[in-house]
């Protein structure tokens, strides 16, 4: 299965509540915090809701 590694690069304050959420259930805790976590749709949805917040690369 696909992997796509996650990095935050903007901060979550004053960010809306559940986006917040998508952020912390992508196991990110901060700026420059990165994931390697496998493509599920799961995934994508809270990828693109907060995408505007991440750099998402495709890993192999």
């Amino acid at each position: 299965m696909a992997k796509v590694k996650v990095t935050q690069i903007k901060s979550l304050i004053g960010r809306k509540p559940n986006h917040r959420l998508s952020v912390k259930g992508l196991g990110l805790r901060g700026i420059g915090d990165s994931r390697v976590l496998e493509d599920t749709p799961s995934v994508r949805g809270m990828i693109n809701q907060v995408e505007y917040l991440l750099n998402v690369e495709e890993v192999k």
